[in-house]
């Protein structure tokens, strides 16, 4: 059992999926240049179109999006020079917002619409002698980082332009006792970097090295009494750590090991019946972050009304089909 002393109380009452009103909620998400939340969240833009995009196609609703003004814009956030691509216009680009990038684009099957072999020098300039990846040019290793590049690199088709051996070298550095990873070596585990990196042994094949009884067992101990997912012992459970959590256990094979229907009964107290969306906790305002990985959770524990999701990449799992990737999984 986790530490309980922090939870949150939710309702016992019976609970539905909000469908349209989600719908409506991520397509019109950011119409209002004007809204203050518009303008403060430009530094990650380009994330955020990835957000809804991914949410409507899981919703079967991607048409209500302007297709063409998003690749326009991301064309237009590649730089030149060097191949990468920016939150927006005028920012550095940066290897969190070129997956982003990348990720749009394979799902609208779009993805001559940038200079792809810029990216992947981009992704390339950015890995470091001992394996690891900078996130841009200002410095900063990461985990994440790992795991952006060998997603970008695999969904343009050019792994071949990185050392995965050394790569996956950094990534195992950065287990842990306890089973999980970190940011960095010695760093303290949690579960969204143990999604990155489980994440890229996925992508390069190397589920065997893992731990994945120990594994399993600091995952499922992040399920609180409220059928919620906290990042890591003591902290409050939050609507992202259901996908971060779940599909780490879904690709090693372990699903099962959490309560599936107090987890859904958590999500589903997170939505806003009024105006749509997903919060990070019960009464909270919702944002088209955690909306997404509510979709992206529910469609991991089965839910018919969405498509289903990978759990490796966050994207339809038909789109991974298309590209014919195919991601390792563990099946018991």
């Amino acid at each position: 059992m986790a530490f309980t002393s922090n939870d949150v109380r939710i309702s016992d009452d019976s609970k539905e999926l909000h469908f349209n009103k989600h719908v409506d909620y991520i397509a019109n998400h950011g119409n209002d240049k004007n809204d203050y939340e518009y303008c403060m969240t430009e530094f990650l833009r380009m994330s955020g179109i990835y957000w809804g995009v991914t949410g409507l196609d899981l919703m079967n609703e991607l048409g209500r999006l302007d297709k063409a003004s998003i690749i326009e814009f991301i064309k237009k956030c590649q730089c030149p020079v060097t191949g990468g691509i920016a939150a927006c216009e005028g920012h550095d680009p940066h290897m969190l917002y070129t997956l982003s990038a990348v990720q749009i684009l394979v799902i609208y099957d779009c993805l001559d619409a940038i200079d792809t072999e810029l990216v992947a020098k981009y992704v390339a300039s950015l890995q470091q002698l001992d394996g690891s990846f900078f996130g841009d040019k200002w410095g900063e290793v990461d985990t994440r980082f790992s795991f952006c590049a060998v997603a970008i690199l695999s969904l343009i088709g050019r792994m071949d332009v990185m050392d995965v051996e050394k790569a996956v070298t950094f990534v195992m550095s950065c287990c842990n006792s306890d089973g999980g990873f970190g940011s960095k070596p010695n760093a303290e585990s949690h579960a969204g970097l143990i999604y990155c990196c489980v994440g890229f042994l996925s992508i390069t094949d190397q589920l065997h090295r893992l731990d994945c009884e120990r594994l399993a067992w600091w995952l499922c101990e992040r399920q609180l009494p409220s059928g919620g997912l906290n990042g890591r012992p003591e902290k409050l459970p939050d609507v992202c750590y259901s996908w971060w959590v779940l599909a780490s256990l879904t690709i090693i094979g372990r699903l099962h090991w959490i309560s599936s229907e107090k987890l859904e009964n958590f999500i589903l107290s997170c939505q806003d019946a009024e105006t749509g969306g997903f919060a990070d906790r019960t009464g909270n305002m919702p944002d088209i972050f955690h909306t997404l990985f509510g979709l992206g959770a529910l469609s991991l524990l089965g839910d018919k009304r969405l498509k289903p999701v990978n759990p490796t990449f966050c994207m339809p799992q038909y789109v991974i089909e298309r590209c014919n990737l195919k991601p390792k999984v563990i099946v018991l």
